[in-house]
């Protein structure tokens, strides 16, 4: 093959002088292959089917005709990526229609026209690229919506880790063995007739298996100790109520992943033996998504730390499932775990999303081009045209502005919706020199986006870009999909991009305020205990040096306010005091609210803690709020007596409060170790002594 970048026709025809023909009408633009009969043909696509843009293919040949090298191409898949324009004189319309159905794209009857042949091909030519920027942009899409999805799904799955004191990874390492419990499930069986889609849909589904918990009180939900048969009875009301959240979503009741989820949420908790809750099924009574969500949460409990365990070993873990320690499990399932073993703790490790890989985009690609309304055959055109409009209708349905951007000539053509919102015309010559178009984007955005088309390649052609762009002297948040085009062969170069603007505003308003909801308490607006304890870890973490002090306070008679008042009174006082914290901190300072009348203040120190202790003190206690005086207690505990590890600092402070309290309120101590013996307020953390797979639940390891 020759080393130019242009493309290469394959000539196929017996007779010599129609070959010299056409590569004299064509040499001057093609590279040119020749082939004098359908072996020889055969024998080249063998060698060079990638490198081969287009053939030209006579029908009647001796050793093998048209119609056999047509049948060869389409059993190897060759048809797919290589163009077919059937050259003869044959008249026969049953014949010309048999080839169409094989899979031509075109037909040139001698004798031969010079600017008719020279359009053919160069169509043809073109509507095979158009149809490969196509599938990948549809592919491309595809991918993102999956993504999307998932993404959501991830938050609000995460929302109720963060309420349950999780690590966050609770939720990934749960949908991650479902998934691979039910790979191998399948491989071994196909009694549960499990597709690929319903793996996927399962395993996305997992993610919600503890939504029920976000209407948990958190005083039982974190815990650490075992919990009590009321509390434990308020617990097991979990499955019911996320199931009955997923139930109430009348508008998606049908669809696959919510049906899925509703089975995870309810019956999750059921055990094969018929001893689990809520309904006390056993056996393959309970859904076999429900069942492999069960062993994938279990299992994940035993190996992660707890509040009231340590984490075990992953060979501790599977022993203690497969014997029965945590519940009975379906057999099948116990033994694809022990099948999996070896590839539990390398598919665990956390991945960050970078895209899809090229060889997923060649999957989803390959999938699209099995459909008859993607392959090439006369009505391609047609077909992509209604495509096309098709997609502009729903484009303009979801606010998507799409765009080409070609090099030579430089020029920017936009979908009519987008051209209309963005108030700019449809085609735009010269773009970089429009002031409308430039001034849709910060002039460091244009730049960022045009630094990322240029570090794409063929391999890796698809860049995405979160920036504002301005629509009515307003910014809105939108992501940019693009996907760089790209000609010739040694070396490729880039002509140009396709690509989709799709406005995410509300979106990332919307997760900015979950994830405040999910860091914040609600009624004062500080930080509540599970994010504070984070902030709190990763300051010591990150200065192990430096000295730091843990305040602990509640205000005093505070009952009384709301016995006298009632609990909006309360309320008010509660948020009072949460701004007297606010005002009176230092800005590196940590202030949350540990529930209800209960605060800590984390802060760095260097001398003279108990200045700063008194102010803080001060500032607060001894006030008037409404007739009611707010007085508080307060315990505080340092690195330099304690270890510097969040909960012994808080059970420290703790002590500190208690023996004020003790010695009649209204002032605040210094732990010290004379302190030590004394019994904590609040009860949380005077009992570690529970057995490592005591669960707060139900007396299994289970989240």
């Amino acid at each position: 093959m020759s080393s130019s970048n242009r493309q290469t026709i394959l000539i196929v025809d017996d007779s010599e002088m129609n070959r010299s023909i056409l590569v004299d009408m064509l040499e001057g633009e093609y590279e040119m292959l020749e082939a004098g009969d359908g072996l020889q043909a055969v024998g080249l696509l063998q060698n060079h089917s990638t490198e081969i843009a287009l053939m030209l293919l006579d029908i009647v040949m001796p050793n093998m005709d048209g119609f056999g090298v047509l049948e060869v191409m389409n059993r190897r898949h060759w048809i797919e990526s290589v163009p077919v324009v059937m050259i003869s004189a044959e008249s026969n319309t049953s014949r010309i229609d048999q080839a169409y159905e094989m899979g031509i794209t075109d037909f040139i009857s001698r004798p031969f026209d010079a600017q008719i042949v020279h359009r053919r091909v160069k169509n043809t030519l073109l509507l095979y690229a158009k149809q490969k920027d196509l599938e990948a942009l549809v592919a491309e899409q595809i991918y993102e919506k999956q993504q999307s999805s998932a993404l959501m799904v991830d938050i609000l799955s995460h929302i109720v880790e963060f309420r349950n004191g999780e690590s966050g990874l609770h939720v990934l390492h749960v949908r991650t063995l479902t998934e691979l419990l039910l790979r191998r499930l399948v491989q071994k069986t196909d009694q549960y007739h499990i597709s690929k889609d319903d793996i996927a849909a399962m395993s996305m589904a997992s993610a919600l298996h503890d939504i029920g918990k976000i209407s948990i009180d958190e005083k039982i939900l974190n815990k650490p100790g075992k919990l009590t048969a009321e509390e434990f009875a308020v617990m097991k009301t979990h499955s019911l109520i996320g199931a009955q959240m997923l139930e109430s979503l009348n508008m998606y009741h049908a669809e696959k992943v919510v049906k899925m989820a509703y089975d995870i949420c309810r019956w999750h908790h059921e055990r094969y033996d018929g001893r689990g809750y809520p309904d006390g099924l056993k056996g393959d009574e309970i859904p076999i998504s429900a069942q492999t969500v069960a062993l994938a949460d279990v299992y994940d409990a035993l190996t992660s730390k707890r509040v009231y365990k340590p984490p075990f070993t992953h060979e501790k873990a599977v022993e203690m499932i497969v014997n029965g320690e945590c519940g009975t499990f379906n057999p099948l399932l116990l033994s694809c775990l022990e099948d999996i073993s070896g590839d539990i703790a390398r598919e665990m490790e956390p991945k960050e999303f970078e895209g899809p890989s090229q060889a997923e985009l060649s999957d989803m690609i390959q999938n699209l081009s099995q459909h008859k309304e993607l392959s090439a055959s006369s009505r391609t055109l047609q077909l992509l045209e209604h495509e096309r409009m098709k997609y502009s209708f729903f484009a303009a349905m979801s606010k998507e502005v799409q765009f080409e951007y070609t090099i030579l000539p430089s020029m920017v053509s936009l979908n009519s919706w987008g051209a209309k919102w963005l108030g700019v015309d449809e085609i735009i010559m010269e773009p970089f020199e429009n002031k409308n178009l430039m001034g849709l984007l910060d002039e460091q955005d244009w730049q960022t986006i045009m630094e990322m088309l240029e570090d794409t390649s063929p391999e890796h052609p698809y860049v995405t870009y979160e920036c504002r762009l301005r629509h009515n002297d307003k910014w809105r948040w939108f992501r940019f999909i693009m996907q760089t085009v790209w000609e010739g062969e040694e070396p490729p170069q880039m002509t140009g991009c396709i690509g989709k603007a799709v406005d995410i505003h509300d979106m990332r308003t919307n997760l900015e305020s979950l994830e405040r909801m999910a860091s914040y308490d609600g009624l004062t607006d500080l930080l509540n205990l599970n994010s504070a304890r984070k902030q709190i870890e990763a300051r010591m973490k990150a200065h192990p040096d430096s000295n730091y002090a843990l305040a602990f306070f509640d205000l005093d008679h505070f009952k009384d306010a709301n016995n006298t008042y009632g609990h909006a009174f309360g309320n008010h006082v509660l948020a009072h005091v949460a701004e007297l914290l606010r005002q009176n901190v230092r800005g590196m300072d940590i202030a949350a609210r540990v529930g209800g009348d209960e605060f800590i203040i984390f802060l760095e120190y260097q001398q003279e803690l108990e200045a700063v202790i008194r102010r803080i003190y001060r500032s607060i206690s001894g006030g008037d709020f409404q007739g009611f005086t707010v007085s508080m207690s307060m315990g505080v505990a340092t690195t330099e007596m304690v270890e510097p590890v969040f909960t012994d600092l808080l059970k420290a402070a703790d002590q500190a409060l208690y023996a004020v309290k003790q010695s009649g309120r209204g002032r605040f101590q210094f732990y010290d170790g004379a302190l030590q013996s004394l019994k904590p307020t609040r009860g949380n953390y005077a009992d570690q002594s529970l057995s490592p797979i005591e669960s707060k639940e139900d007396g299994k390891a289970e989240s």
